[in-house]
């Protein structure tokens, strides 16, 4: 009989891996493959859009964005037993920024805060969705691995998540829904066939824009088809940090040098983000013999985009 090591399970302090939350533990979470792990836990595939983000006189911990649908998703970290601040200032937050999903990530759980999340996922509507979702430490041998476990979630959320799903498989898509999700099938089916590229491939949908992480929460490279305007965009996309596109701006001649072609720098300071993009003019959406062509077109410029600016990106973080 073949000899099996088996090693135990041991749990350990959540503050001996991270000692402050905004520091350690916040930008952790925040990194794409840590925040995959809690978007599997909960069955939302979450992008990051910021960190630290204001609100009032207050900063939320992680805003995403619910990739399927589009909503907003605040996440509030907490490394010890939940308490009345925390959950004052989630529901702060939550009105503050429209937020449709709330995730209050703690090391511990007292049974009054996860009854509370429990009433208010029976009283609101379908559009809100509340978690309560705990985070422990394992270790076996000499590996450590997270583990998020859900202790309050909406009633029938497995269920309203697979129907969902589901239903942007299946629903009846118009003609140009159908076409939109086939242009970007065809594109990211072109990245999965590189050898190398930067661009992280993610689920394609029925809509006129499609993203990829730039490496830096926050700050994503979007490709955008305007059908109205016949317009192809790539473009750097700052979501609500007019401090990091001023400084990206005052680099502008080095930058458009490096990059071989002249942006447009669309500060949008009464908006939710900024843009610096490179449009492709004479773009029609219904010329599908022409779409290898934008798709080529895309695929250059998203990655020169990407290796442009990540670089300056990263010495800002």
């Amino acid at each position: 009989m073949k000899k099996i090591d088996l090693k135990e399970i041991e749990k350990v302090e959540i503050r001996d891996i991270w000692e402050h939350e905004g520091t350690e533990f916040t930008p952790w979470l925040a990194k794409e493959d840590n925040i995959k792990l809690l978007s599997k836990a909960i069955g939302i595939e979450l992008i990051v859009e910021a960190r630290e983000k204001d609100v009032g006189p207050f900063s939320a911990d992680i805003l995403c964005k619910d990739e399927a649908s589009g909503n907003w998703v605040l996440i509030e970290n907490q490394l010890e037993k939940t308490d009345h601040k925390h959950l004052g200032q989630l529901l702060t937050y939550a009105t503050g920024l429209n937020a449709a999903t709330i995730i209050w990530v703690a090391a511990k759980f007292h049974e009054e805060h996860r009854a509370t999340l429990d009433w208010l996922n029976k009283i609101t509507g379908e559009e809100y969705n509340f978690f309560g979702v705990q985070i422990e430490v394992l270790k076996i041998g000499e590996s450590m691995a997270p583990r998020f476990d859900i202790i309050s979630k909406p009633n029938n959320w497995y269920k309203k998540v697979s129907t969902a799903a589901q239903k942007i498989d299946t629903e009846n898509l118009s003609d140009t829904k159908i076409k939109q999700l086939a242009f970007w099938e065809r594109l990211t089916s072109k990245l999965r066939e590189r050898e190398e590229t930067p661009l992280t491939t993610r689920k394609p949908r029925p809509q006129h824009w499609h993203t990829f992480a730039s490496g830096v929460s926050g700050i994503g490279v979007h490709a955008v088809f305007n059908a109205r305007d016949n317009r192809l965009v790539a473009e750097l996309y700052i979501v609500d940090d007019q401090k990091i596109f001023e400084i990206l701006e005052k680099e502008k001649d080095k930058i458009e040098k490096e990059f071989g072609e002249k942006f447009l720098w669309e500060p949008l300071p009464h908006r939710v983000a900024s843009r610096i993009k490179i449009v492709k003019e004479n773009s029609f959406f219904d010329k599908e013999e022409k779409w290898d062509e934008y798709v080529e077109w895309l695929i250059e410029k998203l990655e020169k985009i990407y290796f442009v600016f990540n670089k300056r990106l990263k010495n800002l973080e």
